[in-house]
């Protein structure tokens, strides 16, 4: 039995924040940081939603990657403002800030790492959730899934329940404009990694497939495009629908070891996600082979690959891989991300520390041995070919 789980209502296309003015409530947060203020998507929101009648108040400090810290900082302002919606605007990191906050909100007598997917948290009693993504990545507008970087002990928290699943999603392409290529390229490839992951894991199934393969089809077709013109509205369109569902896809299934380490990498090297991950997900593709051949083979196919048997097949999908983070200008190696081969050997046991602890281990098809994980993160670096 599959329990699936996804936003209850999604509003798509030009004008889509016109839905916010039917939005009927008293009082909204707006939770977004301070770039998505100064491009006046702010003003926007407050403009709709004040036509609907609805007391806005905004909380503009999320951060990069955000911690702990910035959550409590933003559930302060929820409690003082007692909204009946919360509005998350912006990145993965907006929504993953709204997220966390809105289930300390509801429930004050839970701490932030309790928040899983056997326990009941009951949301919905004080606020509901609207997301509104200004990026084309994470997919966390339609996930049940929070990455929140705890500080002190330097790692990605992968919180997880499915009541945290947005009641609205907004899909507004008009917002993505504005993204600068490197932006493009980071989320794009976040989105990428999702939807791959997501149709391989141990506990995928048919719908999560649907959303999986859909999203891998738009982004091999549209993301060379968003990156290269932010002129071109259907590029950046296309992108936005794939981010969304490469999210459902991978909510619905699970991440796998690209994630694992991509997290690790990036708690400990601060570095934002998409591009902590791009080193590796050939690397994890190279591994899982022995599991998944006939999964990746079906990924190929879809995007119009072909050969004369397997072998051709796969090698053919690992290099359009390459070719596509390569025209995007992401990193093929963890010694393109600027880190030493030294800091990566001081550094190597807790990295595969953080790499066991995440969902993606038992979720992959291949699951890894602390060894394993020491190989990968040494052949990610050095650009070797998985050979065990």
């Amino acid at each position: 039995m599959w329990e699936i789980t996804i936003p209850r209502t999604i509003i798509i296309g030009e004008e889509a924040l016109e839905y916010l003015k039917t939005i009927e409530g008293r009082r909204a947060l707006i939770v977004t940081d301070r770039v998505i203020e100064s491009l006046n998507f702010v003003d926007r929101v407050k403009k709709n939603l004040r036509e609907a009648g609805l007391e806005v108040r905004v909380f503009n400090e999320v951060e990069a990657e955000p911690s702990t810290e910035s959550v409590y900082r933003c559930l302060e302002v929820v409690r003082e403002h007692q909204p009946d919606w919360i509005i998350a605007l912006g990145g993965g990191s907006s929504i993953d800030t709204a997220k966390a906050a809105w289930v300390l909100y509801e429930r004050p007598d839970i701490k932030i790492d309790e928040i899983n997917p056997l326990t009941k948290l009951g949301l919905r009693n004080k606020a509901k959730m609207i997301a509104i993504p200004t990026t084309s990545g994470s997919g966390s507008e339609a996930s049940w899934a929070i990455v929140i970087t705890d500080t002190r002990e330097k790692r990605k928290m992968e919180l997880a329940s499915r009541e945290v699943v947005s009641d609205i999603v907004i899909l507004d392409p008009e917002l993505t404009l504005s993204m600068p290529p490197r932006l493009v390229a980071d989320t794009g490839v976040d989105a990428l990694a999702n939807a791959i992951e997501g149709y391989v894991s141990r506990w995928r199934n048919d719908l999560s497939d649907v959303f999986a393969v859909a999203a891998v089809r738009i982004i091999f077709n549209y993301l060379p495009r968003s990156f290269k013109d932010s002129r071109d509205r259907e590029a950046r369109e296309k992108m936005h629908y794939a981010a969304m569902l490469a999210g459902a896809a991978f909510s619905n299934s699970q991440i796998g070891v690209a994630h694992a380490m991509g997290h690790a990498i990036g708690a400990m090297f601060k570095i934002p996600h998409g591009r902590s991950v791009s080193p590796v997900l050939v690397t994890s593709i190279e591994y899982n082979l022995k599991e998944s051949e006939d999964r990746y083979i079906e990924l190929a196919q879809a995007i119009g690959i072909r050969g004369e048997g397997r072998e051709e097949i796969v090698g053919k999908f690992v290099q359009k891989i390459r070719e596509l983070l390569r025209e995007v200008g992401e990193p093929l190696t963890i010694r393109e991300l600027g880190i030493r081969r030294e800091e990566l050997d001081r550094k190597l046991d807790e990295l595969v520390d953080k790499a066991m602890m995440s969902t993606g281990t038992i979720a992959n098809p291949r699951v890894p041995t602390r060894e394993d994980y020491m190989r990968l993160f040494i052949y990610a670096y050095e650009g070797r070919e998985v050979d065990f």
